[in-house]
């Protein structure tokens, strides 16, 4: 539940609409029904007080849409209006389930085409909604956070294009690098993190997991998902190993240095089990592989953790991984498109996070802090005490 006591004491910036894209229709139905039933169980709102005036709905969903003209052009289309309200646009750049046609040719939706619906929806929106934030957890070029020799800027045009166009918030998760807010010094950006999402998933399923130092150990696939690993592993109050990848700097392989192998460094892994946690599986052949060297370590079981399930390459390596016992569970969020066969495998655990979303828009739309929300220590060892009881 939302900090009740907080948006009892507070008013909200303005009335509270969501544009959910298609890309996020589903996830937006979710959250939705959430902050309905969040706003049900606020007791001090007084219906004819024109500070709650169209506060408690039965949906803060809005009608909009992107239609496509035959040569592939679109334009972005508001079905109601929006003026002084709240707006919180949300996309799935990942989405690539969804289809359009240029010239009778069938395209699937890239996350180029995603971020340019995005825009013409903020479009149709600027100068009559009274705050836009955009909601996407993917951060669009989260990857292209850094130029290396003459390469584009991606991730800092985007955002600099979005405040341009008169967003004040960006929200989004596990940003690949989060110091890409600096591009933005002046603008609202929040990066979320569900560490307490994939606990909470995986004592779920887990009912024998031992959560201390004698058993269990996190594991960083490489050098640049430290701090996650750092944070979790503190917090669980458990050893922490890493992986670094020697790559081939000699050679450059569809735009980068190819990995010629994972070196370990940290404790003895033998009869741990251990927890491999990174943002995002693109293809899944660095974890897996992460994966495997694990357990020739000896360790007793494997779980992955990924914030952003992508697989770019389909399941096969991974149904493969698990039959041969690599890996045991793998953990992802529902917060980027993930297609009917993932349900299908039985060791895959889908952390739901329409909840804690919903949560952050309700908490944005009072402007109250969201310092638990963003720091869930507390909500973690609860978590664990309640399991360990």
């Amino acid at each position: 539940m939302p900090n009740i006591e907080l948006i009892e004491k507070s008013l909200p910036v303005a009335p509270l609409r969501i544009a959910a894209l298609e890309s996020f229709r589903e996830m937006g139905e979710k959250i939705n029904n959430h902050i309905v039933s969040f706003r049900k169980s606020v007791d001090c709102v007084d219906p004819s007080s024109p500070f709650f005036c169209d506060y408690l709905r039965e949906n803060y969903l809005i009608e909009c849409s992107v239609p496509r003209f035959g040569s592939g052009e679109a334009k972005g289309v508001i079905g109601e209006t929006i003026r002084g309200k709240d707006l919180f646009v949300m996309t799935d750049v990942c989405n690539y389930s969804l289809t359009y046609t240029v010239n009778g040719r069938l395209n699937h939706m890239s996350p180029d085409d995603h971020y340019q619906d995005l825009k013409r929806i903020i479009s149709a929106a600027t100068g009559k909604a009274h705050r836009i934030s955009v909601i996407m957890p993917f951060l669009y070029e989260g990857r292209q956070h850094k130029r290396t020799k003459r390469e584009s800027l991606d991730a800092a045009l985007a955002l600099e294009e979005l405040v341009s166009m008169g967003v004040n918030n960006i929200i989004t998760f596990d940003a690949h690098d989060p110091r890409v807010v600096n591009s933005i010094p002046l603008s609202g950006f929040d990066s979320f993190n569900p560490p307490y999402q994939f606990m909470k998933a995986l004592l779920r399923e887990e009912k024998e997991l031992h959560v201390d130092k004698d058993h269990l150990m996190i594991i960083s696939p490489d050098e640049g998902a430290m701090h996650r690993a750092i944070y979790f592993s503190n917090v669980l109050g458990v050893e922490m190993g890493m992986f670094y990848k020697r790559r081939d700097f000699s050679t450059i392989i569809d735009g980068k240095n190819p990995i010629v192998s994972h070196e370990f460094l940290g404790a003895d892994l033998k009869g741990k089990d251990v927890i491999v946690i990174d943002d995002m599986i693109s293809s899944g052949g660095s974890m897996l592989e992460v994966a495997k060297k694990v357990k020739e370590r000896g360790a007793k079981k494997v779980f992955i953790c990924s914030t952003f399930g992508l697989f770019t390459d389909g399941f096969e390596a991974f149904d493969d991984y698990h039959e041969k016992g690599y890996i045991d569970r793998v953990i992802t969020t529902n917060l980027t498109y993930l297609p009917p066969a993932v349900k299908e495998r039985p060791y895959f655990i889908i952390a739901d996070l329409s909840k804690f979303l919903a949560l952050i828009i309700d908490s944005a739309n009072h402007d109250v802090t969201m310092s638990n929300v963003l720091n869930p220590t507390q909500k973690i060892q609860t978590l664990l005490e309640k399991y360990n009881r």
